[in-house]
C-alpha cells in the first residue's frame, strides 16, 4: 500500500535550550518530502568553548535533503533566529525571505564581516502571502523587542500550523506592530490544526509589562539624575532605544551612542524611517564638551561582553567617554543565564568608581519580549488550535508550557526535543523517526565540529599546559646533544623549589636511558616511553597532567 503525505515538524535548534532557534517544516511521503526552514539562528559560547566565536546548529540532515529545501524563511533579526544564516546559506543556497529590517541587518552584518557573499533576500513582510512547493506561507505582525517580528501561518492540505516566532502582547509598544489579534483570531476560525509556540517565558504568571511603563520609567530616571546617564541594553531594541533618545531629548540632555553594533542596528533602522524625529546623536569627540548633566549615552555590553563598550568603560579604557562619581549607569536588559560573573564585575568596576547603578531588580527599566503564561492563554483562546508544540526554551520552559497547555484544554500536547521528527497529520501527533542534529563551532574562519575544530585539546590545554621535548639520536642510538624540553603554561617551580624545566629534563634522560641501546631502534616505542615519563613526573610534582608531544629523530 502506498504511504500516506503527512506534514512533519522537525526542530534541529532551540528544543531543549535557549537560542539557535532552527526548524524544519516537511509536506509529502517518507523519503519523498519537500521542506522549508524557518530561522537560522546561532548561540554563543562560554568559557567551555575557549577561542569559539559561535555555535551553530548541525544540518548534516539537509546534506541528505538539499534539492527538497524550498525556502528559508526568518521570523525576525535577532541572532538567535538569524545568526547562522551567512555561514550556513552557502551550502544551501535556496530562496531567503526576511522582512525589510531583517535583510537591510544580514547586508550590515555582510558589510562589517567583510569577504562574504551576498545572500540574496526576497522582502516579506506583515500581510504578505508567500506559495512554496506545497506551502502557503502568511505573515502575520507580532510584537516584540525588535523591528518588523512576525509569526508565520503555514498552510498545507493537511492543515494549518502557526509558528509563532518571538512574541508577545504588548498594547502600548514603543514601536510597532501591536500583535494583530484580530488576524489571529480570523485564522482561529478558518482552522488550525497546530500552534509552535515560544516558550521563554511560559514559568512567569500574569502579563508582561508594556514597553510604554518602561520607557516612563527610563524618562523619569534620565530626568531626575544629576550627573551623565548611561544606558545599557540590547542593541537591536530600536524601539528602547528610541524611547530613551526622546526621553533625553525632553530632558534637555544630548545623546551619545557607543558600540558598533548599536550603531550598525541604527543606522538600518534610520534607513527604515524608524528613527525620523530624533535629533541627530553627538560624534564621541564631543561628549568631553557637554556639561554632565546635559548628557545620555546608549552603549553595549549589557551581558558583559569583554570588549563592548560597557566594558571598556567599567576599566576607564575610552579615550573620549569616561563616567565619574555621582553619574548613572542603567542595565535596561536582563541577565543571560551564564553571564553574571562577567555583569558583576563590570558592575563592579563602575562602583570603584562611584557610579550609581539601577538594575531591573531597583526600577522597572526592562521588559521581555516573550510572552508570559496569560498571554499564552491569549493565543489558545485567538486560534483554537487542536495541537500546542513548546519550543524555544530548555526542559523547565517546555514542560512548564506543555503543563499550561494541558490545562487550557488543548486536546494534543506532544513532547519534542531537537532532531526528533513530529507527525502533525494525519493522525495523532507523535514523534516518527529521529535526525542527526548538534552543535558546529565556527572557530576562527572555519566551521567544524568539536574534534575537527581541535576544542577538546584546547581545552585540555587550559587547564594543564603543553610540554614539547626533542630528542636527537647519533647512529649508535646515544643522545647527540642534550634533549630540548619546552614547558607552555606549567610552574616554574615544583613543590621543593626545583626548576620544572630541570625535573622534565631529568624524567626525559632517564626514560631514553631506561631503555637498552638495542631497543632504542623502535623510535615510536621510544617516543611513547618519553610522553609517558613526562606526565608521569608532571604529575608526581604538580598533581596534573599536560599535553605532551615528544619528537625523536635519528641523525
Amino acid at each position: 500500500m502506498a504511504q500516506e503525505e503527512e506534514l512533519v515538524f522537525l526542530p534541529l535548534g532551540g528544543v531543549g535550550e535557549i537560542g539557535m532557534n532552527l526548524g524544519l517544516y516537511g509536506y509529502g511521503r517518507p523519503g519523498n518530502r519537500q521542506w522549508i526552514m524557518v530561522d537560522c539562528g546561532v548561540t554563543f559560547p562560554g568559557p567551555e568553548l575557549p577561542g569559539v566565536e559561535l555555535v551553530l546548529p548541525d544540518i548534516a540532515f539537509l546534506a541528505e535533503e538539499r534539492r527538497n529545501l524550498k525556502a528559508i524563511i526568518i521570523t525576525h533579526a535577532h541572532e538567535d533566529h538569524y545568526g547562522a544564516l551567512n555561514d550556513l546559506w552557502p551550502g544551501l543556497n535556496v530562496p531567503v525571505y526576511a522582512s525589510p529590517f531583517t535583510a537591510g541587518m544580514l547586508e550590515a552584518k555582510r558589510d562589517f564581516e567583510r569577504g562574504r557573499g551576498e545572500i540574496p533576500v526576497t522582502i516579506f513582510k506583515q500581510g504578505d502571502r508567500i506559495n512554496v512547493g506545497p506551502f502557503s506561507i502568511e505573515a502575520v505582525g507580532v510584537n516584540h523587542s525588535i523591528p518588523e517580528p512576525m509569526s508565520l501561518v503555514i498552510r498545507t492540505p493537511l492543515g494549518t500550523v502557526v509558528h509563532s516566532g518571538d512574541w508577545k502582547i504588548d498594547l502600548e509598544p514603543s514601536l510597532g506592530p501591536v500583535t494583530d489579534e484580530a488576524r489571529f483570531r480570523k485564522i482561529g476560525e478558518e482552522g488550525v490544526l497546530a500552534l509552535v509556540c515560544d516558550s521563554t517565558n511560559a514559568l512567569r504568571d500574569g502579563v508582561s509589562p508594556s514597553e510604554r511603563q518602561v520607557s516612563e520609567s527610563l524618562a523619569k530616571i534620565i530626568a531626575d539624575a544629576e550627573g551623565r546617564v548611561g544606558i545599557t541594553t540590547f542593541s537591536s531594541n530600536v524601539g528602547r532605544i528610541r524611547s530613551i533618545a526622546e526621553a533625553a531629548e525632553a530632558a534637555g540632555r544630548e545623546v551619545l551612542l557607543l558600540g558598533s553594533s548599536m550603531k550598525r542596528v541604527v543606522n538600518v533602522a534610520r534607513d527604515l524611517g524608524l528613527m525620523e524625529g530624533l535629533k541627530p546623536f553627538l560624534a564621541e569627540d564631543e561628549f568631553g564638551y557637554i556639561p554632565r548633566d546635559k548628557a545620555v549615552v546608549i552603549l553595549t555590553g549589557s551581558q558583559g561582553e569583554a570588549r563592548a563598550a560597557l566594558a571598556k568603560l567599567s576599566r576607564d579604557e575610552m579615550r573620549n567617554v569616561a563616567f565619574s562619581a555621582g553619574d548613572t549607569i542603567v542595565f535596561s536588559s536582563r541577565t543571560i543565564p551564564g553571564n553574571e560573573k562577567a555583569i558583576n564585575d563590570i558592575k563592579n568596576g563602575l562602583i570603584e568608581q562611584g557610579v550609581h547603578i539601577i538594575t531591573d531588580s531597583e526600577a522597572l527599566v526592562h521588559v521581555s519580549g516573550h510572552p508570559r503564561r496569560n498571554e499564552l492563554q491569549q493565543i489558545y483562546q485567538w486560534l483554537k488550535p487542536q495541537i500546542v508544540v513548546p519550543v524555544h526554551g530548555e526542559a523547565a520552559h517546555l514542560t512548564a508550557h506543555a503543563e499550561l497547555a494541558r490545562h487550557s484544554g488543548i486536546p494534543s500536547v506532544p513532547r519534542l526535543r531537537n532532531g526528533e521528527m513530529l507527525r502533525l497529520a494525519p493522525g495523532p501527533a507523535e514523534v516518527i523517526d529521529q535526525a542527526p542534529h548538534g552543535r558546529i563551532y565556527k572557530d576562527g574562519t572555519l566551521i567544524g565540529d568539536f574534534d575537527e575544530m581541535g576544542i577538546g585539546e584546547r581545552r585540555k590545554l587550559s587547564f594543564a599546559g603543553h610540554v614539547s621535548v626533542n630528542v636527537v639520536l647519533d647512529n649508535r642510538y646515544d643522545f647527540l646533544g642534550d634533549p630540548v624540553v619546552v614547558p607552555i603554561g606549567l610552574p616554574e617551580f615544583d613543590d621543593e623549589g626545583e626548576d620544572m624545566d630541570d625535573t622534565l629534563y631529568d624524567a626525559v634522560l632517564g626514560a631514553v636511558e631506561s631503555i637498552p641501546r638495542a631497543k632504542r631502534k623502535d623510535l615510536s616505542t621510544l617516543q611513547e616511553a618519553v610522553r609517558r615519563a613526562v606526565r608521569s613526573t608532571a604529575n608526581q610534582v604538580w598533581g596534573k597532567k599536560p599535553l605532551v608531544t615528544v619528537f625523536v629523530t635519528k641523525v
